[in-house]
């Protein structure tokens, strides 16, 4: 029996909260919150370009790449659609007063406010003349394609995102800066860090999880609060791939990780690290860690241990988390084929990432600016 399994059946009294786990200290609060500043870098002997990103939504484009396209039959309306300033839930929220029940409105991944973003939606055919009418009447959305298909359209049901983004001021040396990180990330790949839209404007969401799963109440409805504990599990892993980082694992894996294949997703269990060394090299294969949930069982081994070190720091044991399914995530962002033009003291960047990375990941690197940092002020967190 692995460490950890024996807790996954443990009744509710066995897992009462102790005292120190039950008390959120200021430690832990820290701890807990969102900085960039507590996310080491890969590459921080080198200089960024600075400079500042998303001084309009026009300097933030983004693209999505689908699984499949439409294929022309089917009971499922497909539309390919530009917006800017919206998000994804704005458009869900029209095409849901337009009379299209929430659950039959399907998107593949959720795209941001404050840029010129591209993606997919589908609604039953039924609706699909008032659904395409309530998203053209909105200022700012096109309609760019429509299509059918058989199914509807499922989160996570693309490729990935395409990106193209200005930062602007960066100055002389900016685009020289940028090359020279970019090289070097193409041959160990970038952290693949959650980043700050997961934890809210004052990037607490995950003590308001840490309060929730500790029992206590926090304001929010239902999908909000899921949300938070879905934020405390990004914590965790952020926290648990900046050990890494700090450690000098990032371009390794060690006894008893979950590493998972680039090229196909593939997961296996890690008995002999010295055996899978020239993969981890060669970027075919990076170490996951756990989003911890119910079908997640800790790691073996000396990644079991550096899992229950974490979790321990933070007054937390995996099974507080299992109101969530969870996962695993692969470590590493490679293969972003980094493309830089220089416009003035302006650089337009262009790459392309797998989808759940984050392209303030990259640019954190790329830049060394803490691209979307959460505002300082006070927090919501609390009955």
């Amino acid at each position: 029996m692995r460490r950890g399994d024996d807790l996954a059946d443990a009744p509710a009294v066995e897992r009462r909260l102790d005292a120190d786990r039950g008390t959120l200290d200021e430690a832990l609060e820290h701890a807990l919150t969102f900085r960039w500043g507590d996310l080491p870098t890969v590459t921080p002997e080198l200089p960024g370009a600075g400079g500042r990103v998303r001084a309009d939504p026009e300097d933030f484009v983004v693209r999505e790449l689908p699984l499949y396209l439409p294929s022309g039959e089917g009971s499922h309306a497909y539309a390919r659609v530009e917006k800017v300033g919206w998000t994804t839930r704005d458009l869900q929220r029209a095409l849901i007063a337009a009379g299209i029940a929430a659950q039959q409105i399907g998107v593949a991944g959720l795209k941001d406010k404050v840029a010129r973003t591209e993606q997919w939606l589908s609604v039953p055919r039924r609706h699909e003349a008032e659904a395409w009418e309530a998203l053209e009447a909105m200022p700012g959305v096109r309609l760019l394609e429509t299509g059918r298909h058989a199914n509807k359209l499922g989160v996570g049901h693309l490729r990935g995102n395409a990106f193209r983004v200005r930062v602007r001021d960066v100055g002389a040396e900016g685009a020289d800066r940028v090359r020279e990180v970019a090289a070097r990330i193409a041959a160990c790949g970038v952290p693949n860090y959650l980043g700050p839209q997961r934890f809210g404007r004052f990037g607490r969401n995950a003590v308001d999880g840490w309060r929730l799963v500790h029992g206590e109440r926090v304001h929010g409805d239902v999908r909000l609060q899921r949300f938070f504990v879905s934020a405390l599990q990004s914590q965790v892993f952020n926290l648990l791939l900046a050990e890494r980082v700090r450690d000098g694992l990032f371009e390794r894996v060690i006894a008893g990780d979950w590493a998972r294949k680039h090229a196909t997703g593939g997961t296996f269990e890690v008995i002999d690290p010295e055996v899978e060394t020239p993969r981890v090299a060669a970027l075919e294969i990076s170490a996951t860690l756990p989003l911890h949930g119910k079908k997640v069982r800790p790691s073996a081994g000396e990644a079991g241990a550096r899992e229950v070190r974490v979790l321990e720091a933070l007054g937390l044991r995996w099974t507080d988390l299992v109101r969530r399914h969870g996962d695993r995530r692969i470590t590493r962002i490679v293969g972003a084929n980094v493309e830089v033009e220089e416009i003035g003291d302006d650089l337009w960047l262009a790459f392309e990432l797998p989808k759940g990375s984050y392209a303030t990941t990259l640019l954190r690197e790329l830049l060394k600016v803490d691209v979307d940092a959460p505002l300082d002020g006070p927090s919501s967190s609390g009955p």
